[in-house]
């Protein structure tokens, strides 16, 4: 092959001119993505809360359903020292035709154990859970979840 002196190969010069991004334009597309995660974020994160009260609700429902089985076998509710294990694991009392839950007693949504006292000042029994901040009271993600309301 014979190759003229005229003729341009691709030289530093060709290289050095190629397209490409400038770090002004990085930072803005970061900045832009940064304000668009925190937005959907915090947006996530509070429907995240609802969801947690809504599946106490639904877990302390299952828990009424499962107690007024065991009150129908044994003819009253376990009591508080009893508490809700004994819907899983015999308490030694006659009558009793369980398991009345298919697994074990549930956690509330935030980890902890529901709060059972029976009898109950609110009926014949009480079942809470005391909301993401484990302390009686509070408002929204920390309000209480309870059987009686």
């Amino acid at each position: 092959m014979f190759f003229s002196r005229n003729r341009k190969y691709p030289t530093d010069e060709r290289l050095n001119s190629s397209k490409g991004f400038t770090l002004i334009e990085l930072l803005v597309v970061m900045a832009i993505l940064g304000l668009l995660v925190g937005f959907i974020g915090l947006n996530f994160f509070k429907h995240l809360g609802e969801s947690k009260q809504k599946a106490a609700t639904v877990q302390i429902s299952m828990l009424g359903d499962a107690l007024d089985a065991f009150r129908l076998s044994v003819g009253r509710y376990p009591t508080s020292d009893e508490g809700l294990e004994a819907l899983y694991k015999d308490p030694g009392v006659k009558g009793w035709d369980g398991p009345y839950l298919r697994k074990d007693v549930p956690l509330d949504p935030w980890g902890r154990p529901y709060v059972y006292r029976c009898p109950g000042e609110h009926g014949d029994y009480d079942l809470e859970s005391l909301g993401a901040d484990g302390q009686e009271g509070g408002t929204g993600e920390n309000a209480d979840i309870t059987s009686w309301q």
